[in-house]
């Protein structure tokens, strides 16, 4: 199975991210999301924060693991921020 990139920018709807993040965890498990500067660091943060809500009612929530990874942009070397993102089972609540 190929793992989908998103490329989050400083200007991307975290809103959006959400929910492309969301859509790919429920049909393929993962995902990978790449952001490079604060701003979008910033804006991958909040949309895994949001996305975590829009999988309440799957019963899924998700894990990542954050990383710095060097990046060719335009022919330059840029310092990335790249969270490998994993769907997993929602803890279920205890009972009684």
């Amino acid at each position: 199975m190929i793992l989908e990139t998103l490329r989050v920018s400083g200007t991307s709807r975290p809103n959006a991210i959400a929910g492309a993040i969301a859509a790919l965890l429920r049909s393929q498990g993962q995902v990978e999301i790449q952001a490079i500067g604060p701003a979008a660091v910033n804006q991958a943060v909040k949309a895994l924060a949001i996305a975590r809500g829009y999988l309440v009612g799957d019963r899924l929530d998700l894990y990542t693991q954050p990383e710095f990874v060097k990046l060719d942009v335009h022919e330059e070397e840029r310092t990335a921020v790249r969270f490998f993102v994993q769907g997993i089972p929602a803890p279920t609540a205890p009972q009684g």
